[in-house]
């Protein structure tokens, strides 16, 4: 049985939209990003995990209008107004692309189009576009998977009313006098003039201050 083709779905409007032709592959990236800090006597700089990058899904779509006639720029549009601002939501929508096992909730990123055949008139009649769609996660989403790390890994604190830094240091490193990560990795210089609601990144440990070089275990 064929396999069909990719559909991409915009999330706010249901609306669908099927490529022509399937691309004979694509490839999903995901990488992390970590901080080196060169410690004196040390034979090689100490890595501290800073946070992970998007993971992107990168692929080549065929368009080819040659029978028809058309104008191969009508197809094309298709996927380029994907990078158009909505005017509601100030911001490109967030998609759906699905094609057999492949389900990514993402929005495009990127669209590179080149013209490879033409009518005689000029019109072009064959496209391909090198699409990269970066993967969607919302705030929520986010801040979820982050209170299901352990403390180990950086994570996402939302102050609470009555947190402190040495409270919210117990809650993560068992150790109240831990404080001072969090506060250097946040570039906080008053560790009482944290507010409800204010979003405090919890490092890793050992947190290197990049700065001053200071090791906290």
């Amino acid at each position: 049985m064929a396999l069909d083709h990719i559909q991409i779905t915009n999330e706010k409007t249901g609306k669908k939209f099927t490529v022509m032709f399937n691309p004979e592959e694509y490839s999903l990236n995901k990488d992390n990003n970590f901080a080196s800090q060169a410690i004196p006597g040390l034979t090689s700089p100490l890595l501290q995990f800073v946070h992970g990058n998007l993971r992107t899904l990168d692929m080549e779509l065929l368009f080819d209008t040659f029978e028809t006639q058309e104008d191969v720029r009508d197809k094309t549009l298709q996927i380029t107004d994907l990078l158009t601002i909505d005017s509601d939501l100030h911001t490109p929508p967030v998609l759906n692309v699905t094609w057999g096992s492949l389900d990514f909730r993402c929005v495009l990123a990127k669209a590179q189009q080149k013209f490879i055949k033409f009518f005689g008139d000029g019109r072009p009649a064959r496209a391909r576009l090198t699409v990269t769609f970066n993967e969607y996660l919302d705030a929520d989403t986010q801040v979820k998977a982050a209170n299901l790390q352990t403390a180990d890994f950086t994570k996402l604190h939302i102050v609470k009313q009555g947190d402190t830094l040495s409270s919210i240091a117990g809650q993560y490193y068992e150790d109240v006098a831990k404080w001072r990560a969090i506060a250097l990795a946040n570039e906080i210089v008053d560790p009482r003039a944290i507010t409800t609601g204010q979003e405090i990144r919890i490092p890793s440990l050992p947190f290197i201050d990049a700065a001053t070089g200071v090791v906290t275990q």
